[in-house]
Order: structure tokens, then sequence, then C-alpha cells
């Protein structure tokens, strides 16, 4: 089956994959071949893939995902390899986030959710990177 990483700044991926899980808002969802017709919100975290029984990881941000056909199409904020990872980066923007969140305990949920979210991203490219 194909699948398709796009950002707002480029097409990450455009490979055939054996099968794919994505980080989704109720959970990790596994898609195979011939998987059906699907369309969810994502969560940032790690997007893994599989092409000929290697696995590949790629660290993303919140967007979405479709399945249609044999296609799955992701579309993202931003998606970054282990390579592209800036660990201590990842590290201090997920610190920073954390205590924004915690600045915040008092705000709307609705304001504390997009700094999850941040915090969220942050973790996973952390963990991708190898630098919990």
């Amino acid at each position: 089956m194909k699948l398709e990483i796009v950002t707002p700044e480029k097409r990450m991926l455009d490979a055939e994959v054996d099968s794919v899980t994505v980080p989704t808002a109720s959970g990790e969802a596994g898609i195979m071949p011939n998987h059906a017709p699907l369309v969810s919100v994502l969560k940032p975290g790690i997007l893994s893939y599989n092409i000929k029984g290697a696995t590949d990881r790629v660290a993303v941000s919140g967007g979405f995902v479709e399945v249609n056909s044999d296609n799955v199409s992701v579309l993202v904020d931003s998606a970054e390899t282990a390579d592209e990872i800036d660990a201590d980066r990842a590290r201090s923007d997920r610190d920073e986030a954390e205590r924004a969140i915690a600045a915040a305990a008092m705000s709307p949920v609705d304001d504390v959710a997009g700094l999850r979210e941040l915090s969220d991203h942050a973790a996973a490219r952390l963990q991708l990177a190898g630098g919990r």
C-alpha cells in the first residue's frame, strides 16, 4: 500500500509500505493492506511503518490520517526522523511546555490542551531521538 506523509513545507515520504501504525486521538491504529476506509485525527506521537521487514519511525505533530483504497495519507504540521531531531531542543521544548502547563493550572481547558499537545509532540521527538 502507498504511504504519503505531507507537511506544509514538504512531502516527507511517498513509498510503498507493508503496514503503518499511527497515533490517533483514540489510541494507536494499525493499518494493513485492504484496510477499511478511515479518516481520523492524529495526536502528536510516533508513526511507524514497515517496508520488507524493516521498521522506520517518524515523530509527528497533530494532524489527520486518511485511508482509502490502499492509500494512506498523513497530513501533519511537522514530521521528523530521528536523524533530523535535535534532542536538546526537543528536551527544552518539552520542559518549556510543561512549565507553561503548570503555570496555566487555573486556565480554561482549551488553553491547556494546546500546551499539552506541544508537550506531547516534544516528548515524542525526544523519545525518537533517544534522549528521554
